[in-house]
C-alpha cells in the first residue's frame, strides 16, 4: 500500500478512536504524581493555578462553541460508521481562518489538562503526542475533501491554515449562530472536562497528604458541571427543545 493510502487508513481508524486518546495520558499523567507538590508549596497558589489550568481548557471549549454553533449540519466532513460524509465545505466562521478549528480546540482543552500538574516535560510530550495523533486524522480528512469537493477545497485550503489562525482572513458565517446546537452537542464535553480537573485535584491532594480530600472550590464547579450535564442531557433524550433545522 502507498503511503498517501495508508495514512489516509489509519487516519481514518485513529479518528473512530480519538475518543480514547485521554485515555492512553492517563498513565503519563498517574507518572507525574510521582514527584506532584503545590506550585510553590503552597495550596492556595496551586488553587490559582488550578483554575487558569481550567479556563485554558474552557479556551479550548469556547473554540469548539464558536465553530459548532455557526456550521450546517453534515457539512467539512464527518466521519461515521460507514465513512466520512459532507454535504458542503465550510468555508466561513472560524472555518476561513483555521481549516481544523474543532482540532484546536481540542488542542487547548487537553492542553489546559497537561499543564495542571505544572511539570513542563509532562506537557512537551503531551503536545507532541497530541499532534502525532491528529497528524493522520488531519490527513484522512483533508484527502476526503480533496476528491469530494476538488478545486473548492484546494484554493480554500491555499488561503486558510491547518492549525495556526489567520485572523485576517476573517470571513462572517453563513449561517445564524444556535446555542441549540451547541447546547447538544457539548454538554458532555464540559462535563468531560470538569470530571478530568476533579480526578486531577483529587489525586493531587491525596499524593501530597495521603487522604482523600475535596476542596470546596472543586466542589462546587463539579456540582454545578453535574447539574448542567443532567438537564441537558434530559432536555436532549426527552424533549425536542434543543432541536435545531440546521
Amino acid at each position: 500500500m502507498a503511503l498517501r493510502e495508508e495514512f489516509e487508513k489509519s487516519g481514518n481508524w485513529l479518528f473512530r478512536w480519538r475518543s480514547f486518546l485521554p485515555l492512553a495520558l492517563i498513565g503519563l499523567l498517574l507518572l507525574g504524581f510521582k514527584n506532584y507538590h503545590y506550585l510553590f508549596n503552597s495550596h492556595r497558589w496551586d488553587e490559582y493555578w488550578e483554575i487558569f489550568c481550567l479556563g485554558v481548557s474552557f479556551f479550548g471549549l469556547g473554540i469548539r462553541v464558536v465553530t459548532i454553533g455557526a456550521t450546517l449540519r453534515g457539512t467539512s466532513g464527518r466521519n461515521t460508521a460507514s465513512g466520512q460524509i459532507a454535504a458542503e465545505l465550510n468555508t466561513t466562521g472560524m472555518y476561513s481562518i483555521v481549516r481544523h478549528p474543532l482540532y484546536l480546540g481540542n488542542f487547548f482543552i487537553i492542553l489546559g489538562i497537561s499543564l495542571f500538574m505544572h511539570l513542563w516535560w509532562l506537557t512537551v510530550i503531551v503536545i507532541l503526542l497530541f499532534f502525532l495523533y491528529y497528524e493522520r486524522i488531519l490527513f484522512a480528512e483533508e484527502e476526503f475533501l480533496r476528491r469530494k469537493f476538488g478545486k473548492v477545497f484546494v484554493e480554500w485550503a491555499a488561503r486558510t491554515p491547518a492549525f495556526i489562525p489567520r485572523f485576517r482572513n476573517w470571513r462572517p458565517a453563513s449561517v445564524p449562530f444556535s446555542w441549540k446546537k451547541v447546547l447538544r452537542r457539548e454538554y458532555s464535553g464540559l462535563f468531560g472536562i470538569i470530571v478530568s480537573f476533579m480526578l486531577l485535584e483529587i489525586l493531587g491532594d491525596w499524593s501530597i497528604t495521603g487522604r482523600l480530600e475535596l476542596d470546596r472550590m472543586w466542589i462546587i464547579i463539579f456540582s454545578v458541571g453535574l447539574m448542567l450535564y443532567l438537564l441537558l442531557r434530559t432536555l436532549k433524550k426527552k424533549t425536542l427543545l434543543l432541536k435545531d433545522k440546521n
